[in-house]
């Protein structure tokens, strides 16, 4: 019988408890567990390398992204270096340009220290992209919509390419969550979310996952989770599965607010240029529209102010709070010039096209006429 994603995200773990019966599954805050005779190892041994109520948190993400098995980790930092325990010293790494600022510092750093090579790519690029892949690299990173920037890339396309030289394809899911696209389903090797943005959506846990496409290929990240211990934790697993519940109708919500946002803003002259997918005018709508389910709640805008105007306007704001991260219920604002993306180099965020101007929107599930007054006021 088939069961649909809505059904599987609220019914996750419900009624697990056998012991006593709980609807809502316990949390396991054990450390260790006992073994049923000398040499008899139970299902659970350690919490660092499997624990209940982590599984089933794991297990449900792994089932809603289409894969086979999936690690939660302790932040999705936690989860892109998992990724990169599969590499070989010197094995090449091809990645967005303009990719999360997080992600850029960690292949850069590891490029510096001569533990693996980077290539930092316009994905659109076709003929970048082929002629990168005659290097030979082992994984190929995909983020789709691309932050800040929402840039889109054909994630079925890249893939095909990618495996033709045997690489492998890791897409960052986390702006769309799995409800609005299954990178998997279009050939993607292994995704990657920060649990902490949409899955969560309540900004009060750090948490991560990689989701992978074969059963070998979790076993494999199963086995470097617990070597290297980036595993999340209990607690955070417990909330993040409690937030997945109400994934759908979250992000419905901030959906249909982000598009009235993007709508307002287009007929905004102080407003220069506008970054939003689901607008006819954004150059890859057609890709977004033919894998996504979707068009997300995120959203930059590029504003004609200098850098003490900019602090005016986001100092009249009174419903977005001036902060990092994204995915919760409440709406916020980042400069990602000077936040997110500050450990970039000035270099790196001029090739990203990441501009002092630029403002990034994370929208919540508020009434959205009063987002708009509260940006109509803030820029008149």
């Amino acid at each position: 019988m088939h069961i649909s994603n809505t059904t599987k995200k609220v019914r996750s773990g419900i009624e697990f408890d056998k012991q006593f019966g709980s609807v809502i599954p316990p949390i396991y805050l054990s450390a260790n567990y006992t073994f049923e005779d000398l040499g008899e190892r139970r299902e659970y041994d350690y919490s660092r390398s499997g624990n209940p109520t982590r599984s089933v948190l794991a297990n449900t993400l792994s089932d809603i992204e289409g894969g086979s098995g999936s690690v939660v980790t302790s932040s999705g930092l936690s989860a892109v270096n998992l990724l990169l325990q599969l590499l070989k010293p010197g094995d090449l790494v091809i990645a967005p340009h303009d990719c999360y600022g997080g992600t850029w510092r960690i292949l850069n750093a590891l490029s510096q220290k001569e533990h693996l090579k980077v290539l930092f790519l316009d994905l659109n690029n076709t003929e970048e992209l082929e002629a990168a892949l005659k290097l030979k690299p082992k994984q190929v990173w995909i983020e789709t919509p691309s932050n800040p920037l929402l840039r889109i890339v054909d994630i079925e396309k890249i893939c095909s390419l990618a495996h033709k030289v045997d690489a492998q394809v890791i897409t960052d899911n986390t702006f769309l969550s799995p409800l609005l696209q299954n990178p998997i389903s279009l050939g993607s090797d292994y995704v990657l979310h920060s649990t902490t943005k949409y899955i969560n959506g309540h900004s009060d846990i750090i948490g991560g996952c990689v989701v992978a496409n074969s059963k070998e290929k979790s076993d494999e990240l199963m086995w470097w989770a617990n070597a290297t211990g980036v595993t999340g934790s209990v607690f955070d697993s417990w909330l993040t599965l409690r937030g997945l519940r109400t994934l759908e109708v979250r992000v419905t919500k901030q959906q249909d607010n982000a598009i009235r946002i993007a709508e307002y803003l287009s007929s905004q002259k102080e407003v220069t240029k506008i970054y939003y997918p689901g607008l006819t005018t954004h150059e890859n709508h057609h890709v977004a529209k033919k894998q996504q389910k979707g068009f997300g709640a995120m959203l930059s805008f590029e504003l004609n102010l200098d850098f003490e105007n900019m602090k005016t306007f986001i100092s009249k704001l009174n419903h977005f709070s001036l902060a990092e991260s994204l995915g919760g219920v409440e709406s916020l604002i980042a400069h990602p010039y000077s936040m997110t993306h500050a450990s970039m180099s000035a270099e790196a965020k001029k090739i990203a096209g990441i501009s002092e101007g630029l403002i990034r929107l994370s929208v919540g599930i508020e009434n959205a006429e009063d987002l708009i007054y509260d940006i109509d006021n803030a820029l008149k």
